[in-house]
């Protein structure tokens, strides 16, 4: 089992381009915040709920808006995507992601 893993990870390190690399690090990080979030609910209560809801929508939202960048910037995704290039595809990310952190803080109060 441990060298199917590690034979995995090889050719994930051979074949993803070091920009899918960096973008699939930030989704890990995104999933650790959204556990971590929800863990401190669990164990220490929802006491202000909205925060708690505006904190986990952010992380849910920027994890599905950054699989949607992955998506779009693959390179084995072209014939799928042919008229978004990869800096269309981040501007695209980045106004999203703006819209999103102002609904949250919107939602804060």
């Amino acid at each position: 089992m441990a060298n199917l893993f590690s034979v995995a990870f090889e050719e994930y390190k051979s074949m993803i381009p070091w920009k899918l690399k960096v973008i699939d690090a930030y989704l890990v990080y995104i999933l650790l915040t959204g556990i971590i979030q929800f863990v401190y609910c669990v164990v220490v209560g929802t006491f202000p709920f909205n925060s708690f809801l505006a904190a986990f929508c952010s992380s849910v939202g920027s994890f599905v808006l950054t699989v949607s960048l992955r998506m779009h910037t693959n390179p084995a995704n072209k014939d799928e995507f042919p008229s978004h290039s990869s800096l269309k595809s981040f501007a695209d990310w980045l106004f999203a992601n703006l819209i999103l952190q102002v609904a949250v803080l919107n939602f804060l109060g």
